[in-house]
């Protein structure tokens, strides 16, 4: 079977934001946040996720704090250093034992070659998922997460986010939810950012965009 072509991450967001101002309630949503910077693809698609899993539900300031203590205590964050290291000295650097297993397990996955971080951007989206999903506490939200903001893939929304379904709910309370994300594809990781953007304005909080 031919290999259909991956989505090219976006330069510029000028064809996205008129294909999706069509939707006039996305539209003004756009005029009101303004622009948004453009996504690119992380160098290091290992180093990205692991930063991904030990900022989970934390405000971006402790996030960046327990971060910069596991950087400082492994010197380098990676598979090798990991594995290495006790789930003690992990776990003091302020992750929680779910985390510990949840990044060992994923540096035990990187090093054996069950997920080959190298090569995730060749990737299609749902081979990705696929990927990432049996490493233990990884969903699929944080799979569409690492898609969208790692991988900078164009066209991804994650109905697992409650705020995306919340601000997709509000923005077009009598459109069904499949029928509005067809209308934004192929652009729908901008569409969420808007959504997200726009959360934040109407209801204050510090959704990622």
């Amino acid at each position: 079977m031919e290999r259909v072509p991956l989505p090219a991450p976006l330069t510029s967001h000028a064809q996205a934001t008129a294909h999706l101002s069509l939707d006039p309630i996305l539209a003004g949503v756009i005029a009101r946040v303004g622009d948004l910077p453009v996504l690119t693809p992380t160098p290091d698609p290992f180093g990205t996720l692991i930063r991904n899993v030990t900022g989970q539900q934390l405000s971006v300031k402790a996030a960046a704090s327990i971060h910069a203590r596991l950087t400082g205590t492994l010197g380098e964050v990676s598979a090798d250093t990991l594995l290495a290291t006790s789930g003690d000295t992990l776990r003091g650097t302020g992750l929680s034992w779910a985390k510990v297993r949840t990044v060992q397990a994923i540096a035990q996955a990187a090093k054996t070659g069950a997920v080959n971080f190298a090569h995730l951007s060749e990737q299609d989206d749902e081979t990705v998922i696929r990927e990432l999903l049996p490493l233990p506490g990884i969903g699929r939200w944080t799979a569409e997460m690492f898609l969208m903001f790692a991988l900078a893939r164009p066209d991804v929304f994650s109905l697992g986010d409650l705020a995306l379904r919340q601000g997709l709910a509000r923005l077009h309370p009598d459109t069904p939810s499949a029928e509005v994300l067809s209308r934004w594809a192929p652009y729908r990781t901008l569409a969420a950012r808007y959504v997200w953007a726009d959360n934040a304005r109407v209801k204050g909080g510090g959704e990622p965009v």
